[in-house]
């Protein structure tokens, strides 16, 4: 049994969560909607393992994931995320993260994934198995390795359609420093327009 902190914003996902890991004799000390609130919970509660999507308000999971090892926290993180693409394994995995599952797997891998990240193991099968996924340009892949998580974060929600103000909020800072994030992002990607920046982010399912 591990004590396991659930961060998600989506209630209905929080409840499929807890009811299948409770199931398993799992022991969920607290519930999280965003990022500041996970990391708070995770100072005061010090969980064996926390399970955290990387869609969520205030920081990405991403950023979660880096502040809590660099913050020293030695339990298990394990990304559970609608995201299923390469980026975002690689990204998780070089940050600090001892698993990767997909949501579109309904879930059926979360039980063997906590059972192994509590035991020490990474678990990781989408590396494994996404042989014939249709992998992004070398160069482009270099160059979103270069973005940082905030501007990852401001690049997926412009792809989105999303308002300045909207990102503003939803990330906890102001509009100009959303608008520094989109130039620093259009200058490393090396474009040179908002168009070819949706465009970009999009091709590489980045949206």
């Amino acid at each position: 049994m591990a004590n396991i902190l659930v961060i998600d914003d989506h209630p209905v996902a929080r409840l499929a969560i807890r009811m299948l890991l409770e199931k398993d004799q799992h022991n969920i000390v607290a519930e999280a909607d965003d990022g500041l609130q996970a990391l708070a919970l995770v100072r005061k509660l010090s969980p064996d393992l926390v399970v955290v999507d990387i869609d969520i308000p205030s920081l990405s999971g991403i950023e979660v994931i880096e502040k809590l090892r660099a913050g020293g926290f030695k339990g298990g993180l394990l990304v559970l995320t609608a995201r299923d693409d390469e980026h975002y394994l690689g990204r998780c995995m070089s940050i600090g993260a001892d698993g990767f599952v997909s949501k579109k797997n309904n879930l059926e891998e979360l039980g063997d994934a906590v059972r192994a990240v509590v035991r020490g193991y990474g678990y990781f099968p989408l590396k494994r198995s996404n042989g014939d996924a249709v992998h992004a340009p070398e160069k482009e892949m270099e160059l979103i390795k270069s973005l940082s998580s905030r501007e990852l974060q401001v690049l997926r929600c412009l792809a989105r359609g999303m308002k300045v103000i909207d990102i503003s909020l939803q990330m906890h800072i102001s509009n100009k420093t959303v608008s520094t994030y989109k130039t620093r992002v259009m200058t490393k990607l090396e474009l040179s327009s908002t168009l070819s920046m949706i465009d970009f982010a999009r091709r590489n399912n980045l949206d």
